[in-house]
C-alpha cells in the first residue's frame, strides 16, 4: 500500500549488522541510484519462505535499471541469529541479495515491522513509496517498483509483471484460510525434542499443504494420511514442506525425527477449494 505521507525517510542500516553476502552501500547511497527495497524475513518461517522467489526475481529483473534489494533476517527462533544457519538456510532457498541478520530485532522495531514479512519499498531519494506486511500483493509491489523506475528514466521499456507463482495467487482465485500454525513443544520458545517425551509427532490439519520448521541434523520419516511419504534428510535448521494437497483438505502427518532434533513449529499452506 501506498504511505500516508510522502515524507517518511529510510532509516540508515545500523553498522554493527552481521551480513550474508556483500554489505550494501548506507541507505542515503543506495537510494541515491534509485528504489530499494529492505525485505524483512525468517528463513525458517513458511511466510517468508513463500516470498523470496518474487523478491528473487525482482532482483534480478531491475537491478541494472537501478533497483537495489536487500533482505533482513530477524529470528523467531533461537537458531536463527546464528550465521552459519542463516547462510546455509539462505543458500537452500536459492537467495542471491545481501542478507542482514537482524539478531537483537534493533532494525525490526525502527522500520515499525507487523510480522514476517514485512516490505519497504524506498523511493530515489529516500522517501518511502510502498510498504506491504504479510504475503501477497505481488502484483501492485511490482507495479510500484516500476512506477518509482520510471521515475528515472520514463521511455525505458520494462518487463511484463510476473505471472503468479502459484495458483492460490492468481487474479481473483480463492481460497481457504488452513489450521493456525502449530507449536508442538507448548510454545514459540520451546520446541517439541524427539525422544523426549515421544518418538513421532502427529499433526491434524485442514489446509493445502503442511511444513516443518526443524532444528538439527539428521532424517525425519513422514507419513501422510497413514501412508509412507519418504524421509526428509535435514542437513541443518530451517523449514521443510512436509506434504503438498491440490486442494484444501483435511489430513494427518506423522513426524518420526531422529532423537535430540527439534521441531519448533508446524505451519500449513491455503488451498484451492
Amino acid at each position: 500500500m501506498r504511505p500516508g505521507r510522502d515524507n517518511i525517510a529510510a532509516p540508515d542500516l545500523p553498522t554493527n549488522l552481521e551480513w550474508i553476502g556483500a554489505e550494501p552501500d548506507s541507505m542515503p547511497a543506495l537510494t541515491a541510484g534509485g528504489p530499494a527495497i529492505v525485505h524483512f524475513i525468517d528463513f525458517a518461517q513458511l511466510n517468508s519462505v513463500r516470498t523470496l522467489p518474487y523478491l528473487g526475481e525482482w532482483a534480478r529483473r531491475y537491478r541494472e535499471m537501478g533497483l537495489s534489494v536487500i533482505g533482513v533476517n530477524t529470528p523467531r527462533f533461537p537458531f536463527g541469529a546464528d550465521r552459519e544457519a542463516v547462510e546455509k538456510g539462505l543458500a537452500r532457498l536459492g537467495v542471491e541479495f545481501p542478507v542482514a541478520i537482524d539478531a537483537g530485532r534493533d532494525l525490526w522495531h525502527v522500520y515499525g515491522c507487523e510480522g514476517w514479512p514485512s516490505l519497504f519499498l524506498w523511493a530515489m531519494g529516500g522517501a518511502l513509496a510502498w510498504v506491504h506486511f504479510g504475503e501477497g500483493e505481488y502484483l501492485g509491489t511490482e507495479m510500484a517498483i516500476q512506477e518509482e523506475l520510471r521515475e528515472i528514466d520514463a521511455l525505458r521499456p520494462l518487463p511484463q509483471t510476473m505471472a503468479p507463482l502459484r495458483p492460490q495467487e492468481a487474479p481473483n482465485a480463492q481460497v481457504v484460510a488452513p489450521s493456525e500454525e502449530l507449536f508442538p513443544g507448548g510454545g514459540w520458545e520451546q520446541p517439541w525434542i524427539a525422544g523426549e517425551e515421544a518418538d513421532e509427532l502427529v499433526v491434524e490439519y485442514e489446509a493445502g499443504g503442511a511444513w516443518a520448521t526443524i532444528e538439527g541434523f539428521g532424517s525425519v520419516a513422514v507419513t501422510v494420511d497413514g501412508e509412507p511419504h519418504g524421509a526428509l534428510e535435514i542437513p541443518g535448521p530451517g523449514i521443510y514442506e512436509l506434504a503438498a494437497h491440490e486442494r484444501h483438505g483435511k489430513h494427518t502427518v506423522t513426524l518420526i525425527p531422529e532423537a535430540g532434533m527439534s521441531v519448533w513449529s508446524v505451519s500449513f499452506d491455503p488451498g484451492l477449494p
